[in-house]
């Protein structure tokens, strides 16, 4: 009998673990298209390959090294210059009872799981260098981020492993239930690393320090998009409670999914208000970061907190994503979709809420792990960009920016009915 209710409740883990990769997985559709409504027409065909191309890298760096690297394991570790790829799948399918959090499932599944979380941060950094980035650029750039940047830094988070020897962030009270910190805040650094080194768009910024808006293509596609974001965010909290198959786990998944809900109404609201107060209009675009960004808060910790406090939190991202993201134009960061705001600013500022609500972690820790995670990002991000940049160049020519990066990068256009043949 015992051994019976085990099987059932492996079975069950490990179902409720690729049902939630499944859904975050589904994110990356929601990133293409909140991505591809943002930018202009122009540019479409290039974003969403992009999009789709970032994942099968990162499912392929992540699956050759990155798993190995993030959480130690030695059948890669035995020498990444030599990998036997045929090994490694075999002892996915040979090992059976991965344990984790005393979570019980397919180490296949677990593998699953992390890696659609790699191409989430990776997506991220899609939208801020769009519209004037080389597309194989950043497709070398996504190597090098799934395959060891973003890897080494989930290694000294959740693979619980010291940094560079020094220090162990567990130990210091540093915690991030789903990833504020070590997947948003991460692929924000990234991002930012790019950004700083690509300029902003041409025209984007007056002489006399006007800003000039970009209006996206599709609104309704961003739309669209959010909502593909939202829905698939109860997989990637959800799924990060690691188990379903018992009463005390079933009812913190319950909680998670509560609180995921409430934080992105709430950053929603708070966004349109303090949009419509700044701007005199409800501004769609500013909306949509804003449950974005109150889903990005809430991600730190939406197991402890109760549904109002999930939804106060989530406001306050919605408030914070809106003065970041102006702040950023005045400064002459050049964002298209609002990336870096809503999953850097807003992911520092999910981790700096855990203490309030989480008794077993530290302020101390929370802002040790995040510098240490921006640090690491940021510079490694940057050190590579710059070889890039000097090897095959980063940026479009300005005759290629000016007619869109879909015609010279892809050599297709996303509506090519709404051009006039000549």
């Amino acid at each position: 009998m015992e051994s019976n209710l085990f099987h059932l409740q492996y079975a069950i883990d490990t179902f409720y673990f690729l049902v939630c990769g499944a859904l975050v997985m589904w994110m990356a559709a929601g990133f293409a298209m909140l991505e591809s409504g943002l930018v202009r027409a122009k540019n479409t065909t290039e974003i969403l390959t992009k999009n789709v191309a970032l994942f099968a890298i990162a499912c392929t760096m992540y699956l050759v090294c990155g798993y190995a690297i993030m959480y130690g394991g030695s059948y890669f570790l035995s020498g990444i210059a030599g990998i036997d790829v045929t090994s490694i799948l075999g002892d996915f399918a040979d090992r059976e009872g991965g344990f984790e959090g005393g979570s019980i499932y397919s180490s296949a599944s677990d593998f699953f799981f992390q890696v659609v979380f790699v191409a989430t941060a990776m997506s991220i950094v899609s939208g801020a260098v769009a519209e004037r980035m080389k597309l194989w650029s950043f497709l070398i750039f996504a190597v090098f981020m799934t395959g060891f940047i973003y890897p080494l830094e989930g290694a000294w988070t959740w693979g619980g492993a010291d940094v560079f020897g020094m220090y162990n962030l567990g130990d210091l009270g540093f915690s991030d239930f789903a990833g504020s910190g070590i997947v948003h805040m991460a692929g924000a650094a990234a991002a930012l690393a790019g950004v700083l080194l690509l300029g902003p768009r041409k025209g984007k910024y007056g002489p006399n320090g006007e800003i000039r808006a970009f209006p996206g293509a599709n609104l309704p596609l961003a739309a669209l998009g959010t909502f593909i974001l939202w829905m698939g965010w109860f997989g990637f909290n959800g799924g990060s409670v690691l188990k379903l198959g018992d009463i005390a786990s079933a009812n913190s998944v319950a909680m998670v999914f509560l609180n995921t809900n409430a934080a992105a109404a709430g950053g929603a609201i708070a966004a349109l208000v303090t949009a419509r107060a700044m701007f005199g209009k409800a501004d769609l675009t500013m909306l949509l970061n804003g449950a974005i960004a109150g889903l990005v808060v809430i991600t730190a910790e939406p197991s402890t907190p109760s549904a109002l406090t999930a939804t106060l939190w989530g406001a306050l991202g919605g408030l914070v994503v809106v003065l970041s993201i102006v702040a950023l134009d005045k400064l002459r960061i050049d964002d298209p979709v609002g990336a870096i705001s809503a999953h850097g600013v807003c992911g520092f500022l999910g981790l700096l809420l855990v203490p309030v609500t989480n008794s077993g972690v530290s302020f101390s820790g929370q802002l040790i792990g995040a510098v240490t995670i921006f640090v690491w990002v940021f510079v490694a991000s940057l050190i590579v960009w710059s070889i890039i940049k000097a090897v095959m160049g980063i940026r479009v020519s300005e005759e290629d920016e000016y007619e869109g990066v879909d015609l010279s990068e892809c050599g297709m256009e996303a509506y090519p009915e709404f051009v006039s043949s000549k």
